[in-house]
């Protein structure tokens, strides 16, 4: 039976990638040798890596004066390295509190320098994304999480900032996945485990001329400038997690690009809010105003139907929707290589229910 992946990170990848992926395990560029096994100064993988960040360039159509970094540690890593990199040692920054994640990097980011949570909608479970909030030009930065991927909410319009306040994002769930206007960033970061590849690269875009202005003394690992520097090879990087992203990104190219992927993503996620909103048994969570078009998160009306309501999804197969344990439920995560066809089967299940 196929499988309709609709799992939350690590997700669903096109199976070309997974094909093509897995024959360089085997044997990469006919060299008799496994992607994992070879140097990653070799030339092949270098011209893997040069790929992937001229992908990267191509698909968010980013202007000169940015660099392209492929590095560990997750997004959560990210939350000490921006403070790091950006946080002037008097200086402050503010922070947009809108889920799970965006918590925990106030929290790392409180540990190191003066931290202002600007908004929050912490105390409605994250179900709307705060707006009317003030920037004041007096910060560093500030920092927003653009898609909520455990409480189903996005930021359909991303904040202003003025003055020489920078402008930094983690994207880890819907970068690539609608077309945006990267030049008003300054910094933006997103694990790789969503619409990029599997786990263990996250990407890093940074506007050069930001740094090195903090008066702070950064350890070399956690320095932007280092990995620029060595052009993402201060360290070995992981080269599987590279090599898929640079597949996934060349698979999304092939196809239209970022534009093409965008009206995709707008279809699959208004079939679903449609039969949310229509279909007496369910119940949407998030503000509809505020509605990710990544992570769908969902009710049943009456909860004595979960026992009939999960034999349908399960002999459709359909895999991960089981909701987070911060909101119960049911998650639905529509990202870029998931097709339109797998959120019909969720919503043909979802009209059985009696």
């Amino acid at each position: 039976m196929k499988k309709h992946n609709f799992s939350a990170g690590p997700c669903i990848l096109p199976q070309e990638v997974l094909q093509q992926a897995s024959q360089a395990v085997l044997n990469f560029n006919n060299s008799n040798l496994s992607l994992i096994e070879v140097s990653h100064r070799s030339k092949d993988f270098v011209a893997v890596m040069d790929n992937a960040v001229a992908l990267v360039k191509e698909l968010l159509e980013l202007p000169s004066g940015y660099s392209v970094l492929f590095l560990q540690g997750g997004a959560s890593t990210q939350f000490l390295m921006t403070v790091m990199n950006l946080l002037k040692v008097d200086g402050k920054a503010g922070y947009i509190n809108t889920g799970t994640w965006a918590d925990k990097a106030i929290k790392e980011a409180k540990k190191l320098g003066d931290i202002e949570v600007l908004a929050s909608s912490k105390d409605k479970n994250y179900s709307f994304i705060p707006k009317g909030f003030s920037v004041g030009s007096d910060l560093d930065y500030l920092h927003f999480t653009s898609n909520n991927t455990i409480f189903g909410t996005q930021f359909q319009e991303f904040p202003k900032v003025s003055g020489d306040t920078l402008l930094v994002c983690d994207m880890s769930s819907d970068i690539f996945s609608r077309k945006f206007d990267a030049s008003k960033f300054d910094l933006i970061y997103a694990g790789a485990q969503k619409n990029m590849g599997p786990a263990g690269a996250t990407l890093v875009i940074v506007k050069d001329e930001i740094l090195n202005k903090t008066g702070r003394s950064i350890p070399t690992m956690l320095d932007y400038s280092t990995h620029i520097s060595k052009e993402s090879m201060f360290n070995t990087p992981p080269v599987f997690p590279i090599y898929v992203s640079m597949l996934t990104l060349e698979w999304l190219k092939k196809n239209g690009g970022v534009e093409w992927i965008e009206g995709v993503n707008t279809a699959k996620a208004e079939l679903l809010y449609n039969e949310i909103d229509t279909n007496p048994n369910f119940n949407g969570v998030a503000a509809k105003e505020d509605r990710s078009k990544m992570n769908v998160t969902f009710t049943l009306t009456d909860e004595s139907k979960q026992e009939a309501f999960d034999k349908l999804w399960n002999d459709a197969g359909i895999n991960g929707i089981k909701g987070h344990r911060s909101v119960g439920g049911y998650r639905a995560s529509i990202y870029n290589a998931l097709p339109l066809e797998s959120v019909q089967v969720l919503v043909d299940a979802m009209q059985k229910l009696a």
